[in-house]
């Protein structure tokens, strides 16, 4: 059993409670427009008027009319938790509303129905308040869907037809026209884009599309018309399971939200019991009437309530907020997490770099040109899937037919062009000569040299190397200015690895490592005593990422795995998701200290007050609704945070510079 798995289990109970909870609440927050429509909001309201108009008629001398609708103010705000309550009791459940359950049916037996409405008008204006920010922040995730276009262009069996898109079926041919969103998800048969993903990735830059390329759910086409075959539904495309996962997640507990359940738990039976005894003693040494009275205000006044609330609201708020700028967070322990991290672990490929191998550096021998270097090279690489060729071809400017062309493992290949020989390969397999020093130039300089021979000579070196990120360094220098430690893992040689670290500003580098080996050092870095994240692929890495407190997936949009397997997933690959999500967790978690720390404050104040008579009823609860509804904004204030800002277009990268031919 891994780590998490460990900590998983221990929270099982606890996230099925919320889960069913929640069940029906989050079928009326689909509904959830207005605050209106909050049924709380419209009991508590109520409430409140009819609490007014009885306090107005019994000042004009109608006491008959002033208890009646006190009575009836009480029945209405009471409806919103009474009800609850009972429902919780019978499970053996005890919450902060059997604290006011009880402050409000003993201040009735006591002859006070004015305070007790006043109670239930509070309480159920505070209760609706959460429901109400709780249903707009899970909406606003759910805005995902409506990227989703209502209708969805396919050809079957010749004919094009508009149909919904939940009617879509894998391997229909969908049509795309040009400023259309995608349904769902699928493959690109014909036709070429620029695709504009930036609701769903957090990237403002264009993607370009074309046959063979996968594309999803919600992306914007740009000008160009498209064909595409459709690979899953609508139900189970991108945007349907970042919602789903987000919230089936969301009721993962954080650590601080632990801390409040663990204070909150055996809080409310020992508040009843210092009720009981207060009554008890009370009545034996003074009034018993006073004594009973002054025992419910203590139960309302050391009532959890914005304890209770504080952490939920700003976890939902602030998830909610990260998963629509492309950072898909799994719950509020991963939120809590990221928050913490102060120790990073990059791996290279595919994460510092683009993972797209790009020719950087080519030395000719005297007598030969650079541009004939790389169209002989090109004619053998035509015929060979090995990720160099592609750099090799994509810079070369003409490809001459070669023939013969055969690959030898682990060397390179060999070939004829017009009756001449050529071997393409490593240094070793074909001897560098007078090129070695351009040889040893390029591989300190990180790139993967091959030599090109003719006829038994050399002619050429080429230095292939996956470049950088442009970002990268910028995003680098920002980590190491907030205080991160910054490490490189990569399975690439030490040379290579030290070379693109320099470049990105990395000092800690650790290279020719094995998965194994970087679950290993990943592990060595947590237990270290700072938290660490590990930022990876999702599928390469995976041992690393569950080895880490904190794994993160670069590029996870579709990717299942990496989903998956990551407490957070950038969706996009735009490295500057990074540092944006760390400051995003930050500030959440400064919000809900904040708010722990309010709660708890309050209630020592509280108490005190209470048991001493400084205050009524009627006043400690408007202390502790008015913290709430503070509680509940400071939270909110968690899915408003400028750290999310999408992200602009990246910075032009300097275009590594070929050497000039040698002569």
């Amino acid at each position: 059993m891994t780590r998490r798995d460990a900590e998983d289990e221990d929270h099982v109970d606890d996230v099925n409670a919320a889960r069913d909870d929640d069940d029906d609440d989050d079928d009326d927050d689909e509904d959830v427009d207005h605050i209106w429509q909050v049924r709380e909001i419209r009991l508590g309201v109520l409430s409140g008027v009819l609490l007014l108009a009885g306090f107005l008629l019994g000042r004009a001398g109608q006491e008959g009319w002033e208890l009646g609708l006190s009575i009836a103010a009480l029945v209405a705000g009471g409806a919103t938790f009474v009800p609850e309550t009972f429902e919780k009791l019978f499970k053996g459940k005890i919450g902060v509303d059997l604290l006011m359950t009880i402050g409000a049916a003993g201040a009735t037996v006591l002859g006070q129905v004015e305070e007790a409405a006043t109670l239930a008008f509070l309480y159920s204006l505070s209760e609706g308040l959460e429901e109400y920010s709780v249903a707009k922040t899970r909406k606003g995730l759910r805005a995902l869907l409506d990227l989703v276009p209502r209708e969805a262009t396919v050809r079957r069996d010749g004919t094009e037809l508009v149909v919904d898109p939940a009617e879509l079926v894998v391997g229909d041919r969908m049509l795309v026209k040009p400023g259309e969103r995608l349904a769902t998800d699928g493959i690109v048969r014909a036709g070429r884009t620029a695709l504009d993903t930036s609701a769903i990735t957090g990237e403002s830059m264009p993607v370009e599309a074309g046959p063979g390329d996968e594309v999803f759910a919600g992306a914007i086409n740009g000008t160009g018309a498209l064909e595409v075959e459709v690979t899953t539904t609508a139900e189970n495309n991108s945007l349907a399971r970042i919602v789903h996962i987000v919230e089936s997640e969301q009721s993962r507990k954080g650590a601080t939200q632990r801390l409040a359940d663990k204070i909150a738990k055996p809080l409310v039976p020992g508040i009843l019991i210092a009720a009981v005894l207060i009554a008890v003693l009370g009545a034996i040494v003074g009034d018993p009437g006073l004594w009973l009275q002054r025992a419910l205000v203590v139960v309302v006044a050391a009532s959890p309530c914005a304890l209770a609330i504080s952490v939920p609201v700003t976890v939902v708020a602030s998830i909610g907020a990260a998963s629509k700028h492309g950072v898909l967070v799994k719950g509020g322990a991963a939120l809590e997490t990221l928050g913490t991290v102060r120790t990073i672990a990059l791996d290279k490929t595919g994460t510092l770099t683009r993972n797209e191998p790009v020719v950087i550096d080519v030395a000719a021998a005297p007598g030969h040109t650079r541009e004939e270097v790389l169209s002989l090279a090109a004619a053998l690489e035509a015929r060979s899937e090995h990720p160099l060729a592609r750099a090799i071809l994509a810079a070369a400017d003409t490809v001459p037919a070669a023939e013969a062309v055969e690959a030898v493992t682990g060397a390179g290949l060999t070939g004829t062009i017009t009756g001449q020989v050529l071997r393409l390969g490593r240094p070793g397999w074909v001897e560098p000569g007078t090129l070695a020093a351009d040889v040893t130039r390029m591989q300190q300089a990180g790139a993967t040299a091959v030599l090109l021979e003719v006829d038994g000579a050399v002619i050429g070196a080429i230095g292939v190397r996956d470049e950088l990120r442009p970002e990268a360094a910028d995003v680098v220098a920002d980590l190491r200015a907030q205080g991160y430690t910054v490490a490189m893992l990569t399975g690439d040689n030490a040379t290579t690895a030290k070379a693109l670290a320099a470049d990105a500003g990395v000092t800690q580098v650790h290279a020719d490592l094995r998965p194994e080996d970087k679950s290993r050092l990943v592990g060595q870095l947590r237990d270290s005593g700072r938290a660490t994240a590990m930022v990876g692929d999702g599928v390469n890495d995976a041992p690393a990422l569950a080895t880490a407190d904190l794994g993160v997936a670069m590029g996870a949009m579709g990717a299942d795995v990496a989903i998956e397997t990551a407490d957070v997933a950038l969706m996009g690959d735009d490295l500057r998701l990074l540092p944006g999500a760390f400051a995003h967790a930050r500030r959440t978690r400064r919000i809900i200290l904040q708010n722990v720390v309010l709660s708890l404050v309050l209630i020592a104040i509280l108490i005190p007050l209470a048991f001493a008579g400084v205050l009524g009823l009627a006043a400690v609860v408007l202390v502790h609704e008015i913290a709430e509804v503070f509680v509940i904004a400071n939270g909110v204030r968690a899915g408003r945070s400028k750290d999310l800002r999408t992200i602009a277009a990246p910075t032009a990268a300097p275009a590594a510079t070929p050497v000039a031919a040698q002569s």
